[in-house]
């Protein structure tokens, strides 16, 4: 299953390496964060402030929740957004020119076609308080222009929008405050050990956490899926096995007239045993070997060609995407190999019994 790849590809175009988030609170003081200092650890590549919140987004009179992220200079360096633009330009700041870059879900939801003359309307309630008598005057409006659109997944792609962290600061009275610092981890380095450098840099104030973590939910379950399969698979294995079980029988019963010539050249229990033993291994190797190349085969054909495909329009890959693993091959013949190994070797223990051997003994 290459969906777990395939969302973490997806992921490292709108999530950083390390995010840093305040432990208590939603925003934190940009003062209360040595960005410089971070800068300057060994790993660590670019750092950026973000500031994220919900606001409501109107264009020609339709509307749509979104989550606004009001990203710093130099955000693209952090974070990858500018490969996932569709449409414009990643551009959040134009000058002195605050501007929008919407996701794909976001602009059909608001009727958005065309990016020339694509003024936005943002409007947040303000924290100082909502009066009924004058609800206009409970919520922050700012009007931007729309200077791009991005695609990264369906959820994405239907929730965000980009701007400037100035912008979203004044549009949810945030002044000279973020809700999280993002990093990118240096090429080379180990993610580890700089999220170690970064937490001790920022202090307890902050939770630092990768990327995976911050998709803790989506992985686990995956991991989930993948070994429930396993086990379903080393069920029908298990059934499977009785087929070599039948074989080895049926050699034991067509041979069992030759234990009597065994056992008058000197040939014992455990001897014959280990003859079928070996026996029944060869033809599970057989039948291990012709499995993991067909098995390997069909992997590659569908990763290259793409033979099996997804019925639905609304995914950004057209055929089912699937990823192929050494560890994932090798624990797959591992268990193979202890199931025939086991059954085999019952088997024969029955099969062969200490009194068959006995008549050539008393001959000999």
């Amino acid at each position: 299953n290459g969906f777990e790849q395939l969302v973490r590809s997806m992921n490292s175009h709108f999530d950083a390496d390390l995010t840093l988030t305040p432990r208590e609170g939603q925003t934190f003081g940009i003062e209360s964060l040595d960005t410089a200092a971070l800068r300057r650890l060994p790993g660590v590549e670019a750092v950026s402030l973000a500031l994220e919140q919900s606001a409501l987004m109107e264009y020609r009179g339709r509307q749509a929740m979104v989550t606004v992220r009001g990203v710093a200079d130099g955000y693209d360096r952090v974070v990858p957004v500018a490969e996932c633009i569709t449409a414009g330009d990643y551009a959040v700041r134009l000058g002195d020119l605050d501007r929008l870059v919407v996701g794909r879900g976001v602009a059909y939801e608001l009727g958005l076609r065309s990016l020339g003359e694509s003024d936005g309307v943002l409007y947040a309630l303000r924290r100082t308080g909502f009066s009924s008598l004058l609800p206009v005057e409970g919520y922050t409006r700012r009007q931007t222009e729309v200077a791009g659109v991005f695609a990264a997944d369906a959820q994405t792609d239907g929730r965000y929008l980009f701007t400037s962290l100035r912008l979203a600061q004044e549009l949810f009275s945030y002044p000279d405050r973020a809700s999280a610092a993002v990093v990118r981890v240096a090429r080379g380095a180990r993610p580890a050990e700089v999220k170690r450098r970064v937490a001790e840099a920022a202090g307890g104030a902050f939770e630092v956490r990768t990327r995976d973590e911050l998709n803790a939910s989506f992985y686990t379950i995956m991991q989930y899926e993948k070994w429930g399969i396993f086990l379903i698979s080393l069920l029908v294995l298990v059934i499977a096995s009785f087929s070599i079980v039948g074989t080895v029988v049926m050699l034991v019963l067509d041979k069992r007239p030759e234990f009597v010539a065994l056992g008058a050249m000197g040939a014992d229990t455990r001897f014959v045993r280990r003859i079928f033993f070996f026996e029944g291994g060869l033809i599970g190797v057989l039948g291990a070997g012709a499995g993991v190349v067909l098995g390997v085969g069909l992997c590659l054909v569908q990763h290259y060609f793409g033979v099996i495909e997804i019925p639905a329009d609304s995914f950004l890959v057209k055929s089912y995407p699937v990823l192929l693993r050494g560890g994932d091959v090798a624990a797959v013949v591992a268990a193979f190999a202890v199931v025939v190994g086991a059954m085999t070797a019952v088997t024969v223990r029955r099969a062969v019994r200490a009194d068959d051997m006995a008549a050539g003994r008393t001959a000999q």
